[in-house]
């Protein structure tokens, strides 16, 4: 069996790492600028390696990680989580973030899916006058 590589493309990186599900995508993250490395804003076909620093924003979160490995093959989830170490200043920012946007999301307790077929019967009627 070959051994993994030193070097890896970072969008295939970012593939393999699980940070997104397509290639496609993380090529279009890193043209777009959302992908960082050491600071400065690369083409997906910009080599990373161990110790490599990156920051990298989907949505309204942002990972600030260091590089721990490379691998050629795209595995489980608990296998992609070795091959980097987030900060821990990264890491609370990103909770406390996803803590507000849950807090801020409308509820609504009477809420409960699709009407029934009494339901829909009841709203007819009153839509129609009837009581």
């Amino acid at each position: 069996m070959s051994e993994p590589p030193e070097r890896l493309r970072i969008d295939k990186w970012l593939w393999v790492a699980r940070f997104f599900k397509t290639r496609s995508l993380a090529t279009t993250a890193v043209e777009g600028g959302k992908v960082q490395v050491g600071g400065e804003r690369v083409k997906p076909s910009r080599p990373v390696r161990v110790g490599d620093a990156l920051v990298i924003r989907i949505g309204p979160y942002e990972w600030s990680i260091v590089m721990l490995g490379v691998s050629e093959r795209r595995g489980p989830a608990p296998e992609a989580r070795l091959l980097y170490q987030e900060s821990d200043e990264s890491r609370t920012r990103r909770e406390s973030l996803a803590v507000q946007i849950r807090a801020s999301m409308p509820t609504n307790p009477l809420h409960k899916g699709r009407p029934t077929k009494k339901d829909r019967r009841d709203i007819t009627h009153f839509e129609q006058g009837e009581e």
